[in-house]
């Protein structure tokens, strides 16, 4: 079995205080912090002992998990793990970044979010020259608000052009941008129109529930981060059995880590292997780069 897995544990703390995301400045209690870990190993011991399958997993946390040292250290076992293919996790990078030393590398991604406000842009890039020198595959991106057009297009031009930067559209207002900032977006991010529109799913093919799977803290599987309905727990013996074809329920789908994997997209052409950390395929080569 070729399964990916998206991981979101109890986890709700968050260092950075986005004034966008509900999560942010948000603490947890010894407690609750410590039933996250045990998910979390649980979840861990779990990948282990699934020689026989080929796994991928990207945690995508509603805070910000690298600055709890479980997550690195189970970042550090999936990748040493010869059946995990790829071990990934979405961050605002703000943690040390020594950890990555005790991880098979070559199975190690980031997705990188860089937040205005709540880093400079020369400390936010001091941490990507770090992953670089240390020899991570990355990627970074950044919410897409207008206030923030200048800043982006800045980090774009300081990125060697093989490292991909992507911009996530501010959906939440129709008609947001004008035609001249989707035009600059365009420049910067050549995906973002696909990331500007919420696209039809209903009744459309995906990976998810098939291949792509959802998992909370308690093993309950979901096809997607999207559709609340449970199909089975991770923690059965015979949880494959959840994983068959389902067309989508929902009227959209304007998230990537869910449209992504709906087929009509094509987007696995898109993005080959690198679907779980949102690096595309068509990338200049280092060579190239600035």
């Amino acid at each position: 079995m070729n399964l990916s897995i998206l991981y979101r544990g109890p986890l709700v703390s968050c260092n950075y205080a986005c004034p966008y995301c509900p999560f942010a400045k948000r603490t947890e209690s010894t407690a609750e912090l410590a039933h996250d870990r045990t998910c979390l190993e649980r979840f861990v011991g779990w990948a282990g002992g699934r020689t026989a399958d080929t796994l991928g997993v990207l945690f995508t946390p509603w805070g910000e998990a690298l600055v709890r040292r479980w997550y690195q250290d189970a970042l550090a076992a999936l990748t040493r793990m010869p059946h995990v293919r790829r071990a990934a996790i979405q961050t605002n990078l703000s943690c040390k970044l020594d950890w990555v030393e005790g991880c098979d590398k070559s199975r190690l991604a980031l997705w990188c979010t860089y937040h205005p406000g709540e880093t400079t842009r020369d400390r936010f890039l001091a941490k990507c020259r770090e992953l670089i020198a240390r020899g991570v595959r990355f990627s970074v991106g950044v919410v897409g608000l207008k206030e923030h057009l200048t800043e982006i297009a800045a980090v774009r031009a300081a990125l060697p052009l093989d490292v991909y930067l992507w911009v996530n559209a501010y959906k939440r207002e129709p008609d947001y941008y004008p035609a001249d900032a989707v035009a600059e977006l365009t420049r910067i991010d050549p995906l973002f129109p696909v990331n500007n529109v919420y696209h039809a799913s209903r009744g459309q093919s995906c990976r998810a529930g098939r291949s792509v799977i959802a998992v909370d803290g308690d093993g309950v599987v979901r096809r997607c981060h999207f559709v609340k309905e449970p199909i089975g727990n991770l923690y059965t013996a015979d949880f494959e059995e959840c994983l068959v074809e389902r067309p989508c329920p929902n009227a959209t789908c304007g998230c990537h880590i869910g449209y992504v994997h709906l087929d009509h997209l094509g987007l696995y052409d898109t993005f080959g292997d690198g679907v779980l950390e949102r690096i595309p395929l068509d990338l200049p080569t280092s060579s190239q780069s600035r």
